[in-house]
């Protein structure tokens, strides 16, 4: 998911709802536009932690 903080301040600054020739637009709210960047951020961060924890088997050394 892309960052979404610029259409974020971009959306924030322009009307909610729009009305022209009888048809509406309405845009999602400004929280739900927040909480769809954070979400989008911590998805991106993490799938590029990687494994996070590994799990290895230790042998030690000396005679087998």
């Amino acid at each position: 998911m892309a960052d979404l903080s610029s259409d974020i301040e971009t959306n924030a600054q322009g009307p909610k709802r729009i009305t022209i020739d009888g048809q509406s637009v309405t845009q999602h709210g400004l929280k739900d536009q927040i909480e769809a960047d954070r979400y989008g951020k911590a998805n991106t961060a993490t799938r590029s932690a990687g494994r996070g924890i590994q799990i290895t088997k230790l042998s030690p050394p000396g005679a087998v």
